[in-house]
């Protein structure tokens, strides 16, 4: 039988380039689709670190790492979702 939720890390890359605004804004936009299509949702931010090589010339980005519980159908959806948005350098949603 399948399960009906899993745990699941989100961790996002965002670009510095255009402001701490912007950083905020893209991580309020995806804290809320995360409490909303899951449970049990924690936030870690890690904050503006060096990259360990560059990425679109990018040499630092803002870290965030999300831990929550979600339908199976919902990280392909994140992921989408995440792959279309500028302002996002790197993710990797893996089951925890």
């Amino acid at each position: 039988m399948a399960k009906l939720s899993e745990k699941y890390e989100a961790m996002i890359v965002f670009s510095v380039k255009n402001g701490e605004d912007a950083v905020k804004a893209l991580e309020d936009k995806f804290n809320e689709m995360i409490t909303a299509a899951g449970s049990d949702v924690t936030m870690d931010e890690w904050g503006k670190r060096k990259l360990a090589y560059a990425i679109n010339y990018e040499t630092e980005g803002f870290y965030v790492v999300w831990n929550f519980t979600a339908a199976p159908a919902f990280p392909a959806e994140l992921e989408r979702i995440l792959n279309i948005t500028d302002g996002v350098l790197r993710f990797l949603v893996t089951k925890a």
